[in-house]
């Protein structure tokens, strides 16, 4: 009481008693507010301090993450019990499970899953993965925080009830949702927000599997699609820690009992090989079978909740004669890698998963697709590993070792996802001597899928519904620029009549390394260089006056155009031996309009680059302000911002000469056209010189206070 007393900015009067219920309340609203504005402070001040902040963020990510990890699991096991009487669900314990029964719990899971995917979160139907990517590509990382309990129980209920679904996409969506849940409350700039939206993916996969660095490649090769991430320590930051508490609450244990490996002889690489192939083809059909049902599901013009329903009554079917198809199918798979279940028994779950995942994510049920692919590539390679060792038995390994190999090789071809999945199969075995032919086959296993199918068996979703992730946005920084933009006119060229001694002359005096020859008519002919002209002074049995530039240059000259954007220019530059290259205005007439020096294309990138970084700083500082707030920047200077005003409608920021007429720097602007229902969350560009203001455009000042209001009003400094 007495720290509170003293914190008081507003003391009670000492002579005066508080009589005034109101005056009490007006006093406690003046310190609340105080003591608000304080904290505010505080955390903007933390906010800004980058690597700190983003480690503490990753932390506090990678803990709920892991906690996600670990609570999905245990409501898996809690819905197992109440659903069929028993925690572990074995294949054992199914056979013992009445018919009707092996009916009727997917059905009443399915009922309760389309209540949730259809009434209260269209999110949790299907994999999850691929809204993730969405969020991540166009809405900058924003995902409903109501997305966590949806998924998690719908998942839960369905893994529970006998869906043959992973649980590794839930938990993977959930943690996502965790991180972008923290981004939103804090406000933080969109770049922020995709960092840990992919911290708390990682930190799924990681608790998930067991296996930290899988975690966080998988992040970033799948989730973000980007190896050039910034900032890529806070995902690995949130990988170890969820790792750390999935060890802490579920133990210490691989994902699945992993069969000692040995490479029994060299010519077994030669089946490795095979198998990517296998694996690939059968990434492809289980693709393009779980889509193909999809849209017949979609096409039935039937309640969505009755649909999913009808995918619980075929998957109870399929239930009563495989039960091995049933929930996320751990168990069967151990039985296949210790090499217990027959290569006839393999090829036929081979195909009965592909269906009864398909069914169960096509009918609108909740759950993954990776677990179900390492099913998938688990059943490959045993199914072949066990033909190779029955034709070559002194050559080759058992199935087991086969279907390790199948699993990373399958979930390589399906995600296309390489480096994924050998670190997954990696981390769970700990043995250098699998990585040779894991490598072979998943390599080849993507090569196969790519080749035959542009699309992961994410992003075809998202493809399926007109979303592109890279069509709207430019990958490489240099590719929304051209040559127009940085081509020089200080033509250094000659003549194609100039004699030798007139070429020496010129090219002693001037600065240039490599000069252009041309007609009469400005039509490029081909270059030449002081050290050409050099080798023809050697020749004492031709006089010089009678060599002019056509007999020096070379012709094979690479040319660019105006509209060559400056990624293709870096990649030529790239191939050949010279730092300048021509600028003709198209094939047919090669005139020479000027020259791009590789320089000025490293210089157009670096600023690029700088105005990327500046505009997510901007937003950070904007995103805590409210409309018209300020922040002291010096003693006299001020951050501020304020909408245009109507006079200034229509004008550019050249016209209007805004930094010497008023005094003041616009430093970011938020365009009217970013709409968004909250103005905060535009993210805003890098001001354009040329830039029209719109009604309504947001700007951010700096400058002094006076110079401020003086733009405000219109109010020219004298």
């Amino acid at each position: 009481m007495d720290f509170a007393w003293n914190f008081l900015p507003y003391r009670y009067p000492a002579t005066a008693k508080l009589r005034d219920l109101h005056q009490i309340f007006q006093t406690l609203h003046v310190f609340l507010q105080d003591l608000r504005d304080r904290l505010e402070l505080y955390f903007h001040r933390f906010r800004g301090t980058e690597h700190t902040f983003m480690v503490i963020v990753a932390v506090i990510i990678g803990l709920l993450g892991g906690l996600g990890a670990v609570a999905i699991q245990w409501l898996i096991k809690l819905f197992q019990k109440l659903f069929w009487g028993d925690w572990g669900l074995t294949v054992d314990y199914l056979e013992t499970v009445p018919l009707g029964w092996k009916i009727a719990v997917p059905v009443i899971g399915s009922a309760i899953v389309g209540t949730v995917v259809y009434y209260f979160s269209q999110e949790a139907k299907g994999h999850g993965v691929p809204e993730v990517m969405e969020a991540i590509a166009l809405r900058d990382g924003k995902i409903r925080p109501r997305v966590v309990l949806a998924k998690l129980f719908a998942s839960s209920v369905y893994i529970g009830a006998g869906g043959s679904v992973g649980r590794e996409g839930p938990v993977i969506q959930i943690g996502s949702s965790i991180g972008s849940a923290i981004g939103q409350l804090l406000r933080v700039n969109p770049r922020r927000t995709k960092t840990f939206v992919a911290c708390g993916a990682a930190s799924g996969i990681a608790a998930a599997f067991n296996a930290p660095v899988a975690g966080a490649l998988f992040s970033v090769e799948i989730i973000l699609g980007d190896f050039g991430v910034a900032q890529f320590s806070p995902i690995v930051i949130s990988s170890v820690i969820a790792t750390v508490v999935s060890r802490h609450f579920l133990g210490d244990f691989p994902a699945f009992v992993v069969p000692k490996y040995d490479l029994v002889s060299p010519l077994e690489l030669i089946p490795y090989a095979v198998l990517g192939v296998l694996a690939g083809a059968v990434a492809l059909l289980f693709t393009k079978t779980l889509y193909r049902i999809e849209d017949f599901f979609d096409d039935l013009k039937v309640n969505g909740v009755l649909k999913t329903m009808m995918g619980g009554i075929i998957l109870g079917g399929m239930g009563i004669f495989v039960p091995y198809i049933y929930g996320v199918g751990y168990d069967t798979m151990n039985f296949a890698l210790l090499g217990q279940l027959s290569w006839v028994t393999m090829l036929l779950l081979i195909f009965a998963k592909i269906f009864a995942t398909s069914i169960s994510l096509g009918s609108g049920g909740s759950g993954g697709v990776f677990a179900p692919s390492l099913f998938l590539g688990t059943m490959t390679g045993g199914f072949f590993g066990a033909l190779v060792h029955l034709l070559m038995p002194e050559y080759s390994a058992s199935s087991g070792a086969y279907s390790l190999v199948g699993m990373g090789a399958v979930v390589a071809g399906a995600t296309h996802a390489p480096i994924t999945a050998i670190l997954i199969i990696f981390e769970m075995t700990n043995d250098y001597k699998i990585i040779l032919p894991l490598m072979i086959s998943t390599i080849i296993a993507t090569v196969f899928t790519t080749k035959m199918a542009k699309e992961s068996i994410y992003t075809l979703k998202l493809i399926r519904k007109g979303i592109d992730l890279f069509g709207g946005r430019d990958i490489n920084l240099l590719r929304q620029h051209t040559v127009r933009n940085i081509i020089r006119h200080d033509q250094n060229i000659f003549l194609n009549t100039t004699s030798l001694p007139s070429l020496l002359k010129t090219m002693l005096q001037g600065k240039h390394e490599e000069y252009f020859v041309v007609d009469r008519d400005g039509a490029l002919q081909g270059s030449i260089t002081l050290q050409m002209a050099k080798e023809f002074i050697e020749d004492k049995e031709i006089p010089p006056e009678l060599i002019i530039a056509s007999d020096l240059m070379r012709t094979n000259v690479q040319c660019l155009q105006p509209d060559d954007n400056l990624d293709l220019v870096m990649h030529i530059f790239g191939r050949i031996d010279s730092r300048q290259l021509p600028v003709v205005e198209n094939e047919q007439s090669r005139k020479l309009l000027g020259r791009v020096r590789v320089k000025d294309v490293i210089d157009m990138y670096n600023k690029e680059i700088f105005k990327k970084d500046l505009a997510g700083g901007m937003h950070s500082i904007v995103s805590g302000m409210e409309r018209d707030r300020t922040i002291e920047v010096f003693a006299s200077h001020q951050i501020v911002e304020t909408t245009i005003p109507d006079q200034f409608v229509g004008q550019s920021i050249i016209e209007l000469d805004i930094r010497n007429r008023y005094g003041v720097e616009v430093i970011l602007i938020r365009k009217k056209s970013d709409e968004s229902d909250d103005p905060s969350s535009r993210p805003g560009t890098l001001p354009s010189a040329h830039y029209r203001f719109e009604e309504g455009d947001d700007l951010l000042l700096i400058g002094e206070k006076e110079n401020i209001e003086r733009f405000r009003h219109n109010n020219p400094l004298p």
